[in-house]
């Protein structure tokens, strides 16, 4: 199904009439009852997930750090609790029919894949992964499960209005014949290395389960200050627990780009930077992925800035630096600026009469998402395709951003088979698109 097709059918399913898998008529599947959820990650960002999993029945929580679990458990003191996900997952006696996901950014594939292969329901925090491989992996079990596992990246501003009025405006031509698609997110947050070895870690912190199955670090507690919810940006911008600010608001930002085009995999990329650090993500930097062309448009170049690069203005009097997180999308006709909640349209000739454009009706427009969080929660009772971010739009999205950094590590342009999940031109390139896991961490377990 076409993308426009499927947020069509969407308003059906937003109408009120939920259709229901095969010969589900009661039971888990029924809309009525409450699923049996289990928080991963308890505290921080999983806050913002309370409400709508406190109208279901918590039955597991998760964490590494015990402080954080007592604060989850309060709010459900009937719930067993864990310090492993894993043990989590493979224990039976829950009957748990969903997750949600609010982990460190190296353990999320992991997390999905492992929930996915039970059968689960899951709500993963973005990113999907932070590899070319674990986003293919996740995307991959998702579509052998997406009639029975409804899934949602946690990119929530995608519930925002002006996500589909964007799209909408793309897709009917306010810019003619899109050519180039650009995201930028403005964020600079600089770490030198590693945090050295500050003695040994507080019983309260499960120190060896946080590193998971990333290669190990000494314990600093820095990898843990910071205010609930924000903690990611003490340990996203090293290498091996996060991509920086890729895998943060650019998910969110790209995602206002990656809603509009259609696309799937990159064929090549192209990137540059400030100096390569094997330990730190770069700060500045600029990635160009090239993508071919599909049923209503031409081949198109998606790019990615950060941290002080930009795209050009279109015009000398809009300064694009005043839009901390955008998207801007460049047509025969014109060019299309974003940011999460407001738009602009720029068309350029000498008439500029807009005559080519041909805005669809009202009986056309996208229907509302109505709730980010609860159309999951819809999806987990009703039809599990039925959300906007699920694994299947979101995981090639984020394997075009690891492909992005891989040609930025190796400094020349990569080229790449999407089928093979394959760089072709570099075989040391290849090899980045896969990490290697410690010893007992298995991605597809």
């Amino acid at each position: 199904m076409h993308r426009r097709e499927f947020l069509k059918s969407s308003a059906v399913a937003g109408g009120g009439l939920i259709i229901l898998p095969s010969g589900a008529r009661a039971g888990k599947n029924a809309p009525s009852n409450k699923l049996n959820l289990a928080l991963i990650g308890a505290h921080g960002r999983a806050q913002a997930h309370y409400g709508v999993a406190g109208k279901e029945n918590v039955v597991a929580l998760c964490d590494v750090n015990d402080e954080n679990m007592a604060h989850a458990a309060r709010q459900w003191p009937a719930a067993k609790t864990y310090h492993d996900w894993r043990k989590l997952l493979d224990d039976k006696s829950l009957k748990l029919d969903a997750v949600i996901c609010s982990t460190t950014d190296h353990t999320h594939a992991f997390v999905a894949t492992w929930a996915l292969n039970r059968d689960l329901h899951i709500y993963l925090e973005k990113p999907i992964g932070i590899s070319v491989e674990e986003s293919r992996v996740v995307r991959r079990k998702y579509r052998e499960k997406k009639n029975k596992c409804a899934t949602q990246l946690g990119t929530q501003r995608h519930a925002f209005p002006n996500f589909q009025r964007v799209r909408e405006m793309v897709r009917d031509g306010a810019v003619g014949e899109l050519k180039a698609a650009y995201a930028w997110g403005n964020r600079k947050l600089r770490k030198p290395g590693y945090l050295p070895a500050a003695g040994d870690p507080p019983p309260h912190i499960h120190y060896d389960l946080w590193i998971g199955p990333s290669p190990m670090h000494p314990y600093n507690p820095g990898y843990f200050s910071g205010r609930p919810g924000a903690n990611c940006l003490q340990w996203n911008p090293y290498w091996d627990f996060g991509t920086g600010q890729i895998g943060d608001m650019g998910s969110h930002t790209m995602d206002l780009a990656w809603n509009c085009l259609d696309a799937e995999y990159a064929t090549s990329a192209q990137a540059r930077g400030e100096e390569y650090n094997p330990e730190v993500v770069p700060v500045k930097l600029e990635m160009h992925m090239q993508h071919p062309a599909n049923a209503w448009r031409g081949p198109i170049t998606v790019s990615w800035y950060q941290g002080g690069a930009m795209p050009n203005s279109p015009s000398g009097w809009l300064d694009l630096n005043r839009i901390g997180h955008g998207a801007m999308f460049r047509g025969d006709q014109g060019y299309l600026v974003a940011d999460f909640q407001k738009r602009l349209l720029i068309p350029y000739g000498r008439e500029a009469d807009l005559s080519y454009y041909d805005p669809r009706p009202d009986s056309e427009r996208i229907p509302p998402i109505n709730g980010f969080q609860e159309e999951w929660i819809r999806a987990c009772k009703g039809d599990p395709t039925q959300t906007r971010c699920n694994f299947d739009y979101a995981g090639p999205a984020n394997e075009q951003m690891m492909l992005g950094l891989i040609a930025y590590i190796v400094g020349e342009q990569v080229d790449y088979d999407g089928e093979q999940g394959k760089i072709t031109n570099n075989e040391e390139a290849d090899t980045l698109t896969r990490r290697t896991y410690r010893k007992g961490w298995v991605l597809d377990g």
